[in-house]
This record gives C-alpha cells, sequence and structure tokens, in this order.
C-alpha cells in the first residue's frame, strides 16, 4: 500500500496531524484567525498540488495546540482511502475531547498509536507527547529507532460551520543505526461535517529532503486520500 511517510500519519488526526492555533472557544475562535488571506492562500495551495514547493505561506505554530470544531468532540470510526492506488482501506478508533478550557483537541498519543500501529503492527512500540510542546510527538520503534515529529509550520480557516481547513509542514526525524534521516512533509486536510454522526475529509501531501539540503525545495513524492469519521455511541 503506497502511504504517506509515517511521521505525518502519526500527527495526522494525533495531533493536538487536522486545526486553530488560538485556546478559545471554537466559534470564536474561528472568528479570530479565519481571514479572506487564510481562505485564498488554502486554496491556492490545494490548486497547486502535485506541484508543490518550500517555502511555504506557512507561519510557525509556536506552542499552541491543535484545536478542532466543537463537532469533532467524541469517539468515531475512521476510515482512511488511498486515492491514488487499489490498496486496501486502513480502519482505527480516534477520539477527540474537551481540554478543559472550552476548545476540543485530539486525543494526541491515542490516535497516532492507533494510526501507527494500523499502518506499521508491532514495529510501533509507543507514542509519546513532548509535555512542554503539544506540536511536537516521540514514536519508539522497533529494532531502536526513534520518530521525532514536529509541526514547524500551520495555516488554517473555517470558512463556515461545517467546514474545516489546515496546512501543516512537519520536521520527522528518525534516528537509528547510522545517521539520523530528517525529512519534511506538508500535508494539507480539508473536513466538512455531514450531520452529526459523520465527517468527511479529504488529504493532499508532499515529502520534501532535508532542510540540510536547502531551506527552498521541490517535492519528491506527492499523496492524496480521503477519511470518514462515523459516530461511535
Amino acid at each position: 500500500m503506497h502511504l504517506p511517510p509515517m511521521g505525518p500519519l502519526l500527527r495526522w488526526i494525533g495531533s493536538g496531524l487536522l486545526l486553530l492555533s488560538l485556546l478559545l472557544q471554537p466559534a470564536a475562535a474561528a472568528a479570530a484567525w479565519s481571514s479572506g488571506a487564510d481562505a485564498a492562500a488554502l486554496r491556492q495551495r490545494q490548486q497547486a498540488w502535485p506541484q508543490w514547493r518550500l517555502p511555504a505561506p506557512l507561519p510557525r505554530p509556536g506552542g499552541r495546540d491543535l484545536i478542532y470544531p466543537n463537532w469533532f468532540e467524541g469517539s468515531w470510526q475512521a476510515t482512511l482511502h488511498d486515492l491514488d492506488g487499489d490498496s486496501p482501506d486502513v480502519q482505527v478508533r480516534l477520539r477527540f475531547r474537551p481540554d478543559g478550557r472550552g476548545a476540543v483537541v485530539g486525543d494526541r498519543a491515542g490516535n497516532a498509536a492507533a494510526m501507527g500501529r494500523a499502518l506499521l503492527g508491532h514495529s510501533l512500540l509507543r507514542v509519546r507527547d513532548d509535555p512542554r510542546n503539544p506540536n511536537r510527538q516521540i514514536a519508539e520503534l522497533s529494532d531502536d529507532r526513534r520518530l521525532e515529529s514536529t509541526v514547524v509550520g500551520r495555516r488554517e480557516e473555517q470558512p463556515d460551520a461545517d467546514t474545516l481547513l489546515a496546512d501543516e509542514l512537519t520536521l520527522q526525524v528518525l534516528h537509528g543505526a547510522g545517521d539520523p534521516r530528517v525529512s519534511r512533509v506538508e500535508t494539507l486536510s480539508r473536513y466538512r461535517r455531514l450531520g452529526p454522526d459523520r465527517i468527511a475529509g479529504e488529504q493532499w501531501q508532499a515529502s520534501y529532503g532535508s532542510p540540510a539540503d536547502g531551506l527552498a525545495a521541490a517535492a519528491l513524492r506527492s499523496w492524496r486520500g480521503s477519511l470518514v469519521l462515523e459516530r461511535v455511541p
């Protein structure tokens, strides 16, 4: 199955991966950060896929978690479909919860571990959140390997009450035998609420080389997928 690199999948929905960077009520937050400039930037980025290049128009996220609209709250059965091949679908259980400050966030480590184990099986041992940075996770793999995934750029907007868009750039570092392997992955996500118990999503993704090779870069690989979330009672 041709799947996106592991780092973004571990963050795809598990990140604080898919979307606000202000600790506000979801409705108020949308009004605070949605703008014509954000909407235009994300639409233009999606239309340019797969001919993506870096640098991307993504501000740094700082130390703020990823916040979802309140209609994400709860447990969901998620089905991931590869739109570029004939691979079988991947199904995982995901959870989104209140953070105690009026916002909805993902169960980052739990969701990331569920997605990672569905794709990697027993090769994934554990996923840990960085307690000092909601945009960083560490996945422990077999054979003494360790994958660090950090969101270094993000832009998001909610054009209407039922739609959410976000574009994230992730730096991933794979530690193991030999020198660390460094790469960057950009994932643009679009979610739409179809009803109280169903959410549909699309994702566009591109992989780039290490920043050591230059901050400006063309995409090396691309991937496109769809996602359906169905509420679990």
